[in-house]
């Protein structure tokens, strides 16, 4: 087939950076069918139905929109999801099992979120945002910074990013303590880390950072009881997903100084609202999902994704066609 079919109709959602069709070749797809890349993004179950009615394949970008059963059911003619990552947690399986559709994953890698976790805690600790803003604007120094030799990293689930977090922690010189549910010690201690109990975790972190992955046991791990454990000048840092954090109970410890700081790159409703509690407060250090977002790992992205796409469509019968 030398011309665009044009029966086949791919989206691409949530490319925020422009880059889905710069970093893969598409070539080979785009003689097949037509690809349609949205840049912006759509938050209401209509809205997202509304828009992807046409298509046949939707391209998603890890959770940035989640299809729900009443979505997927609402879009019959869709056959293919192609998710970024080997799992998203915002698909329903099972509806796509159940409507005949396809969902096909890529490859992933955690150094981006490991290097981005330390550079949200180290940005944190030393203030750089306000110190940064404050050169801009014409000033000098306006705090002092936390030091981190010395002081107790906590790890809240000792996984592949959270081992590397410990890792980069063991290299400053912090002591090095983890917990999750399974986790156990000798596992811990072949990451030249300590176990301690889940109230320790809390209670001895001078940085407690959160690696568990997202499911109902985990939702709410971190709540009020736990972040009361913590010390006033702890810091929090969340680059896992928001729902592990209540976030009425992280609101609370902020606004009462309970912990000196919540630097945090995943939230409840994304994109952030404008007027929301954590672009405001003092003590919150966020930004915008970007804890995986990185050249290569896009570039990992995008290339499995162009395979996912290509390899259904050469499975397509001439009937399907």
């Amino acid at each position: 087939m030398n011309d665009i079919d044009r029966s086949i109709r791919i989206a691409v959602l949530d490319d925020y950076q422009g880059v889905a069709l710069k970093l893969a070749d598409w070539s080979a797809v785009k003689q097949r069918a037509e690809v349609t890349v949205f840049q912006d993004h759509v938050s209401t179950d209509k809205e997202v139905i509304e828009r992807l009615k046409p298509f046949d394949v939707v391209c998603v970008m890890r959770e940035r929109t989640p299809l729900t059963r009443e979505i997927i059911s609402a879009l019959p003619k869709l056959k293919l999801i192609s998710s970024t990552g080997p799992g998203n947690a915002s698909i329903d399986l099972n509806a796509a099992a159940d409507h005949g559709v396809e969902v096909r994953h890529t490859r992933y890698m955690s150094s981006p979120t490991i290097e981005f976790t330390w550079s949200l805690l180290l940005s944190a600790a030393r203030d750089i945002p306000r110190q940064h803003l404050s050169l801009r604007n014409g000033g000098w120094q306006t705090s002092i910074g936390a030091d981190l030799r010395g002081k107790t990293l906590g790890i809240l689930g000792l996984g592949s990013v959270g081992s590397g977090v410990a890792k980069v922690g063991l290299a400053f010189g912090m002591n090095v303590i983890a917990w999750s549910q399974n986790l156990d010690s000798q596992t811990a201690e072949a990451q030249g880390v300590k176990r301690v109990t889940r109230d320790e975790l809390f209670s001895m972190s001078d940085f407690l950072s959160i690696h568990v992955r997202m499911s109902e046991r985990t939702k709410g791990l971190v709540g009020k009881a736990e972040l009361a454990l913590m010390k006033p000048d702890s810091f929090l840092i969340n680059t896992s997903r928001a729902p592990i954090v209540d976030e009425e109970a992280i609101v609370d410890a902020l606004t009462a100084e309970r912990i000196a700081r919540y630097a945090v790159d995943v939230f409840a409703e994304e994109p952030l609202p404008a007027n929301h509690f954590f672009r405001e407060s003092p003590r919150v250090f966020a930004t915008p999902h970007i804890g995986y977002v990185s050249e290569n790992l896009y570039k990992w992205f995008y290339i499995d994704t162009v395979q996912n796409v290509e390899q259904w469509i050469a499975g397509l019968s001439e009937t399907d066609r």
